[in-house]
């Protein structure tokens, strides 16, 4: 799709570390900076980004890669719309062809996008009159029926038998969730509501009852090789780009609340598949925005849900703030837009709760301030709500606060806690692997082979053969890049070995060593020795356990004058 010359001009046109730090915070640590790593569950600053090498390494979880594989793997979008993400940033204009789905996937994307179409029709037909009426009592007009691809399913049902005319096999259908073994449409009389995977691909449905029915309110998509609830987030497709802009992600509870938001302007908004946030949800979550604001229903259900959901932010060392909506005016945040107008929601907004106002707020329900015992039990919920905090500032307000407000002194209740935080991070730094003396020898060679093509000339005028299997293979590739290119740069060799995991993962363990910038001619010698002497005495041991296995005496001759061979060579 792209050449090597047009990868190269595009990743050439930005800087990594302005691209990182535009989504992560960096700090400088002497040539290279630091942050925490976003791939992996980090507490502390973990992942590298170096300005020399353009690259990015975490020595923790070995996530390694250029410009393109950051963006690819941060905001789960392709290899060619991370190019193009580059592209536009470095201010290269780029057209790409739309990628399609993996083949064992396709038959699902095309299902579901059939069937997405034919809900749409139905809506627009006689029998979708009254389901319309309802949309726009909710004020959901037309424009944002389309916006959002909302359909319907007709009592009797048409899915399934449309699906057949058009050749989809039975068991493609069933599959799909669409559809039971008897041929019967899943969704009927229900308004139906598209849910999309992170690229904006249909992968399922939502359907709402809304005539009344005595029927669960809301019947979702089963699980599916292309549909995980738990790792998708509602309209995450259309609000990334806007998220990072503001730096700011507001998470709701329902379809119908980032419906509401979206169409009154507000647009950096999404929604959980599921009636909860899951871990993979919060690390999506935490890598859209730095300020994350939680607005679910004003009930008790949905601040229970908003609690649930603070905790696996937290969990990341994510403090999100929180809305509490006041139930009288709104249980949720459609319905607060409609009674109270947007400029009221937007300003409720505006004010969140951090996250310690916030369990203040959720441990203190119920509680009766005066009566001891509930005293009690608020402050013992409290002591375990900052034995969980690690940022050292927070610890103390929170623990003033509660001193204040409960007329305990600040030293009680610090020795009710059961954990100390230092009052400051350290950058960790990668602890050096101990390591055989061959293999110390593989991983420097490589180390200056990619730094310097001439390293590169001379381990091929010596055509040795490098023991371990991974690092073996990684050298052939590095070699093929430099036969093709007639050059070497880590940078561009990652987006050479862009599909293999495995093999970026090896570069990343070596590039991430600290060796000194410079060598000599006889240091890659040295190396080049070192891994032939470990060649030749392996070699020497296994003629030795065969001429020791051997009965026939003419071939224990012959064995011997190989060892006797092989050890004159290293003379």
């Amino acid at each position: 799709m792209f050449s090597s010359t047009e990868l190269q001009e595009i990743r050439n046109s930005v800087d990594i570390v302005d691209v990182v730090s535009s989504y992560l915070n960096l700090t400088a640590h002497g040539k290279n900076y630091f942050g925490v790593c976003p791939f992996h569950d980090d507490h502390s600053p973990s992942m590298c980004v170096s300005k020399e090498k353009q690259i990015y390494t975490c020595f923790v979880c070995g996530a390694t890669g250029n410009v393109f594989q950051f963006i690819k793997e941060y905001e789960n979008i392709s290899f060619a719309e991370a190019v193009k993400k580059v592209a536009t940033i470095g201010g290269i204009e780029v057209k790409i062809d739309e990628m399609k789905p993996l083949k064992k996937e396709s038959i699902l994307y095309d299902i579901y996008n059939l069937t997405n179409k034919l809900y749409q029709l139905n809506l627009n037909t006689t029998k979708g009159i009254t389901a319309k009426e309802y949309l726009k009592n909710r004020g959901i007009n037309d424009e944002t029926i389309k916006e959002f691809g909302i359909g319907l399913s007709l009592i009797k049902g048409n899915i399934y038998e449309a699906l057949v005319k058009k050749g989809f096999d039975n068991k493609d259908i069933l599959k799909s969730g669409l559809a039971t073994e008897n041929g019967y449409d899943l969704y009927r009389n229900r308004i139906m509501f598209p849910l999309w995977d992170l690229n904006g691909k249909v992968v399922g449905f939502s359907g709402r009852i809304f005539n009344g029915e005595d029927a669960p309110k809301y019947i979702n998509s089963r699980e599916t090789e292309i549909f995980k609830k738990g790792e998708l987030l509602y309209n995450y497709h259309r609000a990334r780009n806007e998220c990072r802009r503001k730096n700011e992600v507001i998470i709701m509870e329902g379809f119908m609340d980032v419906i509401s938001a979206y169409t009154h302007g507000i647009t950096n908004v999404v929604a959980a598949m599921g009636t909860a946030i899951t871990s993979s949800n919060a690390h999506l979550i935490s890598r859209m925005a730095k300020n994350i604001i939680l607005c679910f229903d004003g009930d008790d259900a949905g601040i229970m849900a908003a609690n649930a959901c603070t905790n696996e932010l937290l969990k990341l060392d994510v403090f999100p703030s929180i809305v509490v909506l006041d139930k009288t005016k709104g249980k949720d945040p459609d319905e607060y837009i409609k009674n109270n107008g947007v400029e009221a929601f937007k300003e409720k907004l505006s004010h969140p709760l951090s996250v310690m106002e916030f369990k203040e707020f959720y441990n203190k329900r119920g509680i009766d301030m005066g009566n001891s015992t509930s005293k009690t039990e608020y402050v013992k919920k409290m002591i375990i709500e900052i034995d969980n905090i690690k940022d050292p500032i927070l610890r103390e307000v929170t623990i003033s606060k509660l001193s204040d407000e409960t007329n305990l002194t600040v030293e009680f209740l610090k020795s009710q806690l059961k954990t100390e935080v230092k009052e400051e991070k350290q950058i960790e730094v990668k602890k050096e692997v101990n390591l055989q003396k061959y293999e110390k020898a593989e991983i420097d060679l490589i180390y200056y082979m990619l730094k310097d093509s001439k390293v590169i000339l001379q381990y091929e005028a010596k055509k040795i053969y490098l023991p371990t299997e991974k690092y073996r293979f990684l050298v052939r590739q590095i070699c093929a890049f430099y036969q093709k290119y007639g050059n070497i740069d880590v940078a561009d060799f990652l987006t050479f070995i862009e599909e293999n995991k495995e093999m970026i993962k090896v570069l990343g363990e070596i590039t991430s060593r600290d060796l000194k910038e410079t060598y000599s001619k006889e240091e890659i010698e040295d190396y080049i020795r070192c891994i032939d002497e470990y060649n030749r005495n392996l070699e020497i041991n296994n003629l030795k356990q065969k001429m020791k296995e051997s009965i026939d005496y003419a071939e224990k001759i012959e064995l011997a004058k190989k060892i006797a061979f092989l050890n004159g060579r290293g003379e």
